[in-house]
């Protein structure tokens, strides 16, 4: 199962800031209308909500008095002072491990494994893989929690059981009506690179120092070894071969990894994101493509 496997279903349910469940586009005046009507409301407004960037800088600036919080690593959000501002508000916590959110959260409520509950998988074709719970362990589900803070507060919500949760997304269905269009993104300029500098590329492998492998080391042990790729023009002009020792720094992170030679572009240097020895998530902050120093281990 590849990493972000729950992207598809969660833009089905109106995860994003503009949507709405079964896909509708938040700015649809046709999309408003079936939702209000199916919750019972007068209008939906018309406006985008707040994306994950947004919610942390509203915590921040103490906009936000309380946050729920589900399953989240704030050092894989990318944003430079998440850890801080999600211990800012009332945090309540959902959560399956101890986490960095756990460990400031004002309440943590342990809810279902992925084995201890049901739900429904969306493959990136958009069809449905249902599945029923495999284990009795008596946790709640996460949208059982979250209907029971919903009923604390005075709100139906309406997802006290799977049956619920899945009859109303049957009832909505999927949007038939036109979809946003892609986002475009202009190209940016190609950076100038000096002698001893280098361009970042990183991605994270689908083994790495990922939380839920936490006492698992068997299969943390099957993790690639972390290596930092370039190609064959850069290696020589850094003088560096096969096995040679690269240190890469980026702003306070300093990495050393081995080389491999590969073919890719001139002037770029690979390395994983967050795999043993290599945590490049606090340097990346949300801008991949920055300027690092490279040097050969040993040289000045």
């Amino acid at each position: 199962m590849p990493r972000r496997a729950g992207e598809r279903g969660a833009l089905e349910a109106g995860a994003l800031p503009t949507l709405l469940p079964g896909g509708r586009p938040a700015s649809d005046a046709t999309a408003r209308s079936e939702v209000a009507s199916a919750w019972g409301v007068p209008a939906l407004p018309a406006g985008a909500g707040r994306d994950t960037a947004a919610i942390v800088a509203a915590a921040a600036a103490g906009e936000l008095g309380a946050l729920v919080v589900g399953g989240v690593d704030p050092a894989d959000l990318g944003l430079a002072g998440a850890a801080e501002a999600l211990a800012r508000p009332f945090v309540v916590s959902l959560e399956i491990r101890p986490s960095a959110v756990t460990a400031v959260a004002d309440v943590v409520l342990p809810v279902a494994a992925h084995a201890e509950k049901g739900g429904t998988f969306l493959d990136w074709e958009g069809r449905e893989r249902p599945f029923e719970a495999a284990l009795d362990t008596g946790y709640v589900s996460d949208y059982r929690a979250l209907d029971m803070l919903a009923n604390e507060m005075g709100e139906f919500l309406g997802t006290r059981t799977l049956r619920e949760v899945r009859a109303e997304m049957d009832s909505f269905g999927r949007w038939s009506g036109a979809r946003p269009s892609a986002p475009t993104v202009e190209a940016g300029e190609v950076p100038s690179v000096e002698a001893g500098t280098l361009v970042l590329a990183t991605w994270r492998h689908l083994l790495d120092r990922g939380s839920l492998q936490d006492g698992e080391p068997f299969l943390a042990g099957t993790a690639p070894r972390p290596v930092a790729r370039v190609s064959a023009s850069t290696a020589d002009a850094l003088g560096v071969t096969d096995g040679d020792a690269l240190t890469v720094r980026a702003g306070e992170t300093t990495v050393t990894a081995p080389v491999l030679v590969s073919e890719m572009a001139d002037h770029v240097v690979w390395l994983p994101t967050n795999s043993a020895g290599c945590d490049l998530r606090a340097a990346l902050e949300g801008a991949p493509g920055a300027l690092v120093s490279v040097t050969k281990e040993g040289q000045a």
